[in-house]
């Protein structure tokens, strides 16, 4: 037989609008006596419920059918073959809260801060994903639609609960009288937009960068720029934009080599006589082609060039 796992109970609200806390839950006095029930039936025992375990909010454990009756055997196939799914526990309510840190959107109850599990049942249809039957000085809660609540509503609580909800359906443009499922469901679209435009934000950024990057490197081919000053200009052009550094990029003079501004063609001289040239010029010959500046020093002034 294949092991059947099922959830006893959880922190999420239920439709008697409170909560059960799973931390203030007592499971002990239950597991020494872990009767599986048939609909909440005392003396229609079907089973036992083994391997309880009380973590991440939520209380799990595995079903066992005893097959001492036709009916645990039946419940036994339709637990395996999914037919039958769900289960109802029984529990005591022993103090109530209305911290609101304890309370969540909707809540009209005070939350149930400690409990004690005592039999959990088999059912057919819960009341909701996580049906539970409660009991409060002696009176039984049943979850069904029609069901007497005896648990006391928030004091003050309501009101200010469905100014919250109202407040909130406004802000997010929806009409006062929304429901939760409509907040919800905008909230829900809300987070979608934004990470759609998260998605567009990066996809923007890796296209500015792609551009910044090709400016600059067209710049450093058109020698308008240096390579080492490739890092520095990329960075100035995610602060300033891509627009605004092409148009730095575009102002700046490409770099002349020495020998462009001494030759425009191997062996011929684009200034003939040094009295020529501008004071960069004249700097650029002596420091890195020394003999063309002698030769043209002796050609102007018929002396050799005694500058070392």
């Amino acid at each position: 037989m294949k092991e059947i796992r099922v959830r006893l109970t959880n922190d999420r609200l239920n439709s008697y609008g409170t909560r059960v806390l799973t931390e203030g839950l007592d499971i002990e006095q239950y597991q020494r006596n872990p009767v599986l029930l048939y609909m909440h039936q005392r003396g229609v025992v079907v089973g036992q419920v083994k391997d309880i375990k009380k973590e991440k909010g939520e209380v799990t454990g595995v079903l066992v059918f005893d097959e001492a009756t036709e009916l645990s055997k039946q419940l036994k196939k339709q637990y395996e073959e999914g037919s039958m799914r769900m289960v109802s526990v029984g529990i005591d309510i022993l103090e109530l809260s209305e911290d609101p840190k304890l309370l969540e959107l909707g809540q009209t109850s005070p939350t149930i801060t400690r409990s004690k599990l005592y039999e959990v049942s088999c059912v057919d249809i819960g009341a909701n994903d996580d049906a539970i039957t409660l009991s409060r000085e002696g009176t039984v809660l049943t979850l069904r639609k029609d069901g007497k609540n005896p648990l006391p509503l928030l004091t003050n609580k309501p009101k200010e609960t469905r100014m919250d909800i109202k407040k909130l359906a406004l802000i997010l443009g929806l009409p006062e009288d929304a429901t939760e499922e409509q907040i919800q469901e905008k909230i829900q679209q809300l987070l979608s937009l934004a990470k759609e435009l998260e998605t567009l934000r990066k996809e923007k950024e890796e296209l500015t960068l792609s551009a910044i990057t090709s400016a600059v490197d067209e710049a450093v081919k058109d020698r308008r720029l240096s390579a080492d000053k490739k890092a520095q200009f990329i960075g100035l052009g995610k602060k300033i934009g891509v627009a605004e550094l092409k148009n730095i990029l575009q102002a700046m003079n490409p770099v002349v080599k020495p020998s462009q501004i001494i030759t425009g063609a191997p062996g011929e001289s684009q200034c003939k006589k040094l009295s020529d040239m501008t004071a960069e010029q004249l700097e650029a010959m002596r420091e890195h082609d020394f003999a063309q500046y002698q030769k043209l020093y002796k050609a102007e002034y018929g002396i050799e060039c005694e500058i070392e």
